[in-house]
């Protein structure tokens, strides 16, 4: 009985130190945002990554998100890297985005029995809605369309920085 103890008090320890490891980890990602933007339409895809695309309110083509950069978020991406392409958006970018395609918030922030609160973008004490709808790509996705990664000439999948380059195409 007393080893059982000892076993399962060193199998405590040893959750304890991977939850520390955890937290660290997602504190280096720092502040950055992702932008995020639906290339194919939602016709024919699996309930889950319907669901997960419907979670991230990209529910139209060229919609585009900001969301924020941590493990959450980078599993929902990859769930459904096949749809969507993004990457780490700068400040002057997100500006524009802003200044050119955000829709003010004209809804009340929370419903009538203050049990929901909606999500809403705060930028200059202005709220915005959390979603953009663009135009489609000056000179497309990529040389491969939509159906191909974008390492490889497409329009799918991670695209680090380059993605200021598609927005500013879009806007």
């Amino acid at each position: 009985m007393v080893e059982k103890q000892q076993h399962s008090a060193s199998k405590m320890n040893k959750v304890k130190k991977t939850e520390n490891t955890k937290t660290t980890s997602t504190a280096s990602t720092g502040g950055q945002k992702l932008a995020v933007i639906l290339v194919r339409g939602l016709a024919r895809v699996k309930k889950d990554i319907k669901d997960t695309l419907i979670m991230m309110q990209l529910t139209k083509r060229n919609r585009c998100v900001i969301i924020e950069n941590n493990p959450l978020n980078k599993g929902m991406l990859q769930k459904a890297k096949d749809y969507i392409t993004w990457g780490e958006i700068s400040d002057e970018t997100f500006g524009q985005l802003v200044a050119q395609r955000g829709v003010e918030l004209e809804s009340p922030l929370m419903d009538r029995k203050e049990l929901y609160t909606y999500k809403h973008l705060d930028v200059d004490g202005k709220k915005y809605k959390k979603y953009f709808s663009l135009n489609p790509p000056r000179k497309g996705f990529g040389r491969k369309g939509v159906k191909m990664p974008f390492n490889i000439g497409g329009g799918l999948g991670y695209r680090g920085e380059k993605i200021n380059d598609l927005i500013t195409r879009m806007i």
